[in-house]
């Protein structure tokens, strides 16, 4: 490169794309500084979402920046909080918390503070298919039967989601209130435990609906991040009771398996780009 001549970059054409839960940052080093466009999506907080890749209880930190769309909210270590909005410079200092306010992402220029945030420790790209689960209807659920004979019921379907990833070779990645995530190294495996975990909701009157997507995800331990997460959360939550959704990626890799699957139509998934075709499992 001659340093005689002006230098022009665009970030999608970034030296780096780092992907964290709920968000991404693309890097561009030049002139001795790193800059980076970052994105957060919706409901994105920093102690939810990247204190676990920091390990420090707020972030240590000194970002200055300029905010492009969206809002968000700092708080200092004092407590004091602050929204952030378009057009605004901001000088954070080290010891904040932070969080998106509403539905629209939060797209940020950072011109300090960027270059090793977020930054992972050891960690693996692997080829995945992650499966989501959730119980559908289960306030209703709980109000009709009861808070004690819920928890016996609830118990009832953990076992039995219990079973199925071990029958079919799953990992229980993470649960959340009635959901749960399952990665697995075959996406066949994958659709026969949805499957299996769909089916037994139904036999104790609790519907399930379930969500696969097959890609590349960072591994480090147990835990899954990046887009295909993402889009898996986004499938299933496209899905009706009793039913499992996958794309057309677990499809294809599915098709000489005896996997019965049905196109249902093509989806703007919230937070990907481009419409997606899903196909719903026979059963």
């Amino acid at each position: 490169m001659n340093p005689s001549r002006s230098v022009v970059r665009k970030f999608d054409d970034a030296d780096e794309h780092r992907e964290f839960e709920e968000g991404f940052v693309d890097l561009i080093s030049m002139g001795g500084v790193t800059i980076g466009r970052e994105t957060l999506r919706p409901g994105w907080c920093w102690s939810k979402h990247v204190r676990t890749i920091a390990d420090t209880e707020r972030c240590e930190f000194h970002h200055v920046g300029y905010q492009v769309s969206g809002r968000w909210i700092v708080e200092d270590r004092d407590g004091v909080q602050q929204e952030i909005g378009p057009g605004d410079v901001f000088d954070t200092p080290p010891g904040h918390d932070s969080w998106v306010v509403g539905d629209e992402p939060c797209v940020t220029i950072d011109f300090q503070g960027i270059a090793d945030w977020a930054v992972r420790g050891p960690s693996l790209r692997t080829l995945t298919t992650v499966l989501f689960t959730d119980i559908v209807g289960s306030t209703e659920t709980i109000a009709r039967i009861g808070d004690t004979a819920w928890r016996k019921l609830k118990a009832q379907y953990d076992e039995r989601v219990s079973a199925a990833l071990t029958n079919y070779g799953g990992a229980l990645v993470d649960t959340s209130g009635d959901g749960a995530l399952a990665r697995f190294q075959s996406p066949v495996a994958a659709v026969r435990a949805a499957q299996a975990i769909v089916a037994g909701g139904d036999r104790i009157g609790l519907p399930t609906r379930a969500g696969l997507h097959t890609g590349e995800v960072e591994l480090k331990e147990n835990a899954v991040t990046g887009m295909t997460v993402h889009v898996g959360a986004r499938v299933m939550a496209q899905a009706a009771g009793g039913e499992v959704l996958a794309t057309s990626t677990t499809r294809d890799l599915t098709l000489d398996s005896g996997c019965d699957f049905v196109e249902k139509g093509t989806y703007e998934l919230k937070g990907v780009s481009g419409p997606r075709t899903l196909y719903s499992l026979r059963s």
